[in-house]
C-alpha cells in the first residue's frame, strides 16, 4: 500500500498537525507543526516512501530521545508505521551562530562560551555513543529563552548518511571550526558555509584566529589550534574528544540570563540591531557589577577599595565645585534684570505653518514572495490596510531570523492605484524587536524595478520610515530582510501600514 500524501493540515499520530514546510532535501521534509494536545510548536521530519535510510533515521532519533542534556534538541516521537515514517522533535527559536556572525566576529569570550556549552552537551551525547558529525554554524543556537541549544545530534548524521571511523575526533574538529568561526567570522575550510567566507591561508595552511582577527586572546587561539589546526600546533598536545574541548574551555564565563532584580527591564530585554541577545557573565556571589575578570582559571575579583575611594573623592570634589558655581551665579544675578527672552522675539518663519504629510490610501495589498513559492499568508493581507490596529498580516514561520536562509526577503506590496509621491511610511509591527525591513517604491510590482528609499533595523512596534528624498511610484513594498522571534517562531508581522505623501505648506 502506498504511503498517504503528506501536505499542510496532515495529522500524524492523531496529534501533530503539519503547518508549514520549512525545507526539503533528498526525500526528507522538515515541517513546522503543532502538537494539538500540548498546544505547542514542534519540528517534524517526514520522508518519501523511497527514502533509503528510514530505519537508520528512526533508530538514531529514538536513541537521541534518551539524551537528557537540555542543551541538546529533544526528540519527542519517532515512528515507522502504516507506510508513514516521521520524527517529532523540539521546535527551537533563537539566533544561530551564523546569524550572530552576520555583523562580524563575536566577542572572543562570548564565542568561547557558546562553543564551551556545545562541547559539554556533545560530550554527554558521546557517552551515549551518539555523535553529530556535521557541525555547522546553523546548528548552534542562542535561543530566545537565553540558553544554548545544539541541533541535530544523531539525527543529522543519519539523514545525511554520514559515518566516521573516529566520531570523537570528527566532532572535536567540528567544535574547533565553530570556535574558529566565532572568533574570526570565517569558516576554516576551502569553501564557506552559512554565508561565512572561507578562512585565509598562508603557504597553503589556514591562518590561526589571531592571524585573522586582532584581539583574540592567546589561550583561545591555542585551544582552536589544538582542536583543529595540526600544522600550527608546534608541539602542543592535540584535543581529540569533545570532553577535552569542554575541559579546555571550562574556565570561560558562561552565558546566563540577566537576573530580573539586578538589571532594569529595558536592559534585560534589549537586543541590538542585528537581533542578538546579550550574554551576561555570572558572578560568584551577588550581582556581577564591579567584578573584574582575569586570565582563565582565575576567579572574578571585586574592584579594589583604593579605586572606590578615588572615585568617591572625584565625585565629592565635583559636587563641591558645582555648588560653589551655582551660588556665585545666583548672587550675581540677584537685582540684575533679565534680558528679554529670545523666545518672545518673533522670527521671520514663526508664522509659517509646517507642511504635514498627507496619508494616501492604497487600492489593494498583496503578499510578496518572489524568491519562494509566491505565497505568504495571502488570506490575511487585507488586515494590514484596514485601519484596525487589532488585525494583522504575518509571513510564514521560519527557523531563523534570516528567513531560514531560504531567501533574501519577503514582504507586503501595496498598489496605490496610480503613481504617488512617497515621503514616509508608518508601519505597526509586532512588539518583538529584531525586524530588519526596507521600503521600496516603483512603477512595476517586480523586485528588480523597485527602489529602496528607507531602511530600519532591530525594529518592533510602531515605526515611521522616512525617505531621504520623496520617491514616486504606483507600488510600495514593505520588505522584510530579517524577522524577529514571535509566537514561537520567526516571522514578520504588520498590524497596520500607512503611506504618506509630502504635504503642502
Amino acid at each position: 500500500m502506498s504511503a498517504p500524501a503528506v501536505e499542510p493540515g496532515t495529522r500524524l499520530a492523531a496529534r501533530f498537525r503539519l503547518e508549514d514546510r520549512v525545507n526539503e532535501s533528498d526525500g526528507a521534509t522538515l515541517w513546522k507543526a503543532i502538537d494539538e494536545i500540548l498546544a505547542r510548536p514542534v519540528a517534524v521530519h517526514t520522508f518519501d516512501a523511497d527514502f533509503p535510510r528510514i530505519e537508520e533515521v528512526v533508530t538514531a532519533a529514538r536513541a537521541a530521545s534518551r539524551l537528557s542534556d537540555p542543551r541538546l534538541t529533544q526528540v519527542f516521537d519517532a515512528a515507522e508505521e502504516d507506510g508513514q515514517s516521521y520524527v517529532v522533535s523540539e521546535w527551537v527559536t533563537g539566533e544561530s551562530l551564523a546569524d550572530l556572525l552576520a555583523a562580524g566576529p563575536l566577542d572572543p569570550e562570548r564565542a568561547a562560551a557558546l562553543v564551551g556549552e556545545a562541547a559539554e552537551a556533545l560530550a554527554h551525547a558521546h557517552e551515549a555513543d551518539l555523535a553529530h558529525l556535521c557541525l555547522r554554524p546553523d546548528k548552534l543556537v542562542w535561543t530566545s529563552g537565553n540558553t544554548v541549544k545544539l541541533l541535530g545530534v544523531g539525527l543529522d548524521a543519519a539523514l545525511a548518511d554520514l559515518v566516521s571511523a573516529d566520531p570523537a575526533h570528527t566532532d572535536t574538529e567540528g567544535l574547533g571550526r565553530l570556535l574558529y568561526a566565532g572568533l574570526t567570522g570565517h569558516w576554516p575550510e576551502a569553501e564557506g558555509v552559512c554565508g561565512l567566507p572561507p578562512a585565509p591561508t598562508t603557504d597553503g595552511h589556514l591562518c590561526t584566529p589571531r592571524q585573522v582577527t586582532a584581539g583574540v586572546p592567546g589561550y583561545l587561539d591555542t585551544i582552536t589550534v589544538r582542536a583543529l589546526l595540526p600544522s600550527a600546533r608546534r608541539g602542543l598536545t592535540p584535543l581529540t574528544t569533545p570532553a577535552e574541548v569542554a575541559d579546555a574551555l571550562a574556565d570561560v564565563p558562561r552565558p546566563v540570563p540577566a537576573p530580573a532584580a539586578a538589571v532594569p527591564p529595558s536592559v534585560q530585554q534589549r537586543n541590538d540591531d542585528s537581533g542578538r541577545f546579550e550574554m551576561i557573565r555570572p558572578a560568584e556571589t551577588g550581582p556581577m557589577r564591579g567584578a573584574v575578570y582575569g586570565p582563565p582559571g582565575t576567579a572574578p575579583r571585586p574592584a579594589t577599595g583604593m579605586v572606590n575611594r578615588a572615585l568617591m573623592t572625584v565625585v565629592v570634589l565635583a559636587v563641591i565645585a558645582a555648588v560653589g558655581l551655582g551660588a556665585w551665579t545666583l548672587g550675581r544675578n540677584i537685582g540684575t534684570p533679565s534680558p528679554p527672552s529670545a523666545q518672545s522675539t518673533p522670527t521671520a518663519d514663526s508664522s509659517v505653518p509646517s507642511a504635514k504629510p498627507v496619508a494616501v490610501e492604497p487600492k489593494s495589498a498583496k503578499d510578496f514572495d518572489p524568491q519562494g513559492d509566491n505565497t505568504e499568508k495571502p488570506q490575511w493581507v487585507g488586515n494590514a490596510i484596514d485601519g484596525k490596529g487589532g488585525t494583522e498580516w504575518h509571513t510564514d514561520g521560519y527557523t531563523s531570523a534570516d528567513l531560514g536562509g531560504l531567501k533574501d526577503g519577503v514582504g507586503l506590496i501595496l498598489d496605490m492605484g496610480k503613481p504617488v509621491k512617497v515621503s514616509e511610511v508608518a508601519v505597526t509591527l509586532a512588539k518583538a524587536s529584531g525586524a530588519s525591513l526596507e521600503v521600496k517604491v516603483g512603477d512595476s510590482p517586480s523586485l528588480g524595478s523597485l527602489k529602496t528609499v528607507a531602511k530600519a533595523k532591530g525594529a518592533g512596534g510602531k515605526i515611521t520610515m522616512k525617505a531621504d528624498e520623496p520617491a514616486t511610484g504606483q507600488y510600495v513594498l514593505i520588505w522584510f530582510t530579517r524577522v524577529p522571534a514571535d509566537h514561537g517562531e520567526f516571522r514578520g508581522t504588520i498590524y497596520d501600514v500607512v503611506v504618506y505623501s509630502p504635504g503642502s505648506a
